[in-house]
């Protein structure tokens, strides 16, 4: 017999299961929220990893440009300073015919872009090249050294001999003295009617300061052993037997350059008084006294005489680097030398 229920349903004899159904709902109710929490973090922590991963990629990306780009500079410097220091000035050869160029400029002397050695090392290079139909020389000196001149004179006739090419002189503004004692040796020289040709001399300069020492009143201590030693000294007074003994070594090395010329002009030449004097002339002047044959640019000998119209250029220079080595090495000998200089007593 089951007792009545009261008015609310609780009575008790009551089924508890309306309630359990509403505790469970109690229960159950933050369910909803703490999913949308749970899917509000999940949603929030794919954002900040994506950010994350965005972020890192971005920097892996710089570095890699960075790195890249500072591997270019370091490149691009590599590369221009091998082309300032450790590139050679010189044009390649060419095997097919062409007419080959050595380029002598400026003053002639040991250490020089015209120097011997450089210039000879050129023009082996031009006539052994199987290409090459003739060799030119392109001048535009004022002189230099007899001896470096002389080297290459010598040269010259060597190579013109052994490989039977022709020898060609195409003088600039000025083919003068130890330049024009070159130019002598080719088979024809070619000028501008307005080039500097000649100077066929030898000279020794200096100063001299015993009269303003006098006035001043300044004595210089030379102290020597050899009666000659102080020779040329510009503080001390020159003595007659020094100067004759100056001029016959000039007068010397004169004759040696006259007899370079007439022997490399021959014929040519129509010798006049002055033609040795040292006198210079322009390149109408120098043809009419036979020290230069014909007017001509290089352009006009390598297409008219040659017959050969391409241009090699074997010209050699010291690179920057070799310069700067060199200026080097005579600062620490110049260094080297005045210590030594201030420790002993001086033979030179």
């Amino acid at each position: 017999m089951s007792a009545p229920n009261t008015p609310d349903g609780h009575g008790p004899g009551a089924s508890m299961t309306p309630g359990a159904d509403l505790w469970s709902q109690a229960s159950a109710a933050p369910a909803p929220a703490s999913a949308a929490a749970a899917a509000n973090s999940g949603w929030e922590r794919e954002v900040l990893e994506k950010l994350v991963f965005a972020t890192i990629k971005e920097q892996r990306a710089a570095r890699r440009w960075r790195f890249w780009g500072r591997l270019l500079w370091v490149l691009v410097i590599l590369l221009a300073l091998w082309m300032l220091f450790f590139k050679e000035v010189s044009t390649t050869t060419s095997s097919s015919p062409h007419t080959a160029v050595v380029e002598i400029k400026g003053e002639i002397a040991s250490g020089a872009n015209a120097s011997a050695e450089l210039i000879v090392a050129a023009m082996r290079s031009a006539f052994e090249d199987s290409g090459s139909r003739a060799v030119v020389l392109l001048i535009n000196s004022p002189g230099g050294s007899p001896v470096q001149a002389g080297i290459i004179n010598d040269e010259m006739g060597r190579l013109k001999a052994k490989y039977n090419k022709p020898l060609y002189a195409v003088v600039e503004e000025s083919c003068a003295s130890a330049a024009y004692y070159i130019a002598s040796a080719a088979d024809e020289i070619f000028v501008d009617k307005a080039s500097i040709v000649g100077s066929i001399g030898v000279l020794m300069d200096g100063f001299g300061f015993t009269g303003v020492m006098d006035k001043v009143g300044v004595e210089r201590r030379l102290l020597t052993a050899g009666e000659n030693k102080g020779f040329l000294d510009p503080f001390s007074p020159m003595s007659e037997k020094q100067h004759k003994y100056a001029q016959q070594m000039l007068d010397q090395i004169h004759e040696q350059f006259i007899a370079v010329v007439k022997k490399g002009r021959g014929d040519r030449l129509h010798e006049t008084p002055e033609l040795f004097s040292g006198l210079f002339w322009t390149g109408q002047q120098a043809i009419a006294l036979g020290l230069a044959d014909k007017l001509g640019s290089v352009d006009y000998v390598a297409r008219e005489v040659v017959k050969a119209e391409e241009v090699v250029d074997y010209t050699r220079r010291d690179n920057v680097a070799e310069r700067l080595a060199k200026r080097f090495g005579a600062a620490v000998g110049e260094g080297s030398v005045q210590a030594m200089r201030n420790l002993m007593p001086q033979i030179r």
